[in-house]
């Protein structure tokens, strides 16, 4: 069985900086594109960034391009988000999803294994 774990939300303020980490078990992720999504109060989930499975392709938000990072780290089965210049409109719950492919991508119905979230709130 797959379990995808996120972590590294919190409380911060705008200008801060965090770093999320998604751990995977009961499978490899080196042969899968990784992607962050996040959800805001209200709002439908909404694409952050992606990964290919080597790490040699990168997709981002507008929004977000310039201030956050995705890497990954195969060898531990983790995936990170380093996010600088945090804003009050980055808040919302954050995702990890494992892909069905090997490339990276921004659609939801990509990736098949998902994991509870965890939460992001910036003040403002």
């Amino acid at each position: 069985q797959v379990q995808v774990v996120e972590s590294g939300g919190g409380l911060v303020q705008a200008g801060d900086s965090l770093r999320l980490s998604c751990t995977i078990s009961g499978r490899t992720i080196n042969t899968s594109a990784m992607a962050w999504f996040r959800q805001a109060p209200g709002k439908e989930r909404e694409f952050v960034a992606a990964i290919n499975y080597n790490s040699r392709g990168t997709l981002y938000e507008d929004s977000v391009k310039g201030r956050f990072t995705i890497s990954r780290d195969n060898a531990k089965n983790t995936v990170y988000l380093q996010m600088n210049s945090l804003k009050f409109e980055d808040t919302g719950v954050y995702y990890c999803g494992v892909s069905r492919y090997y490339s990276e991508s921004t659609s939801q119905d990509d990736f098949g294994s998902w994991g509870q979230g965890t939460q992001v709130t910036v003040s403002s």
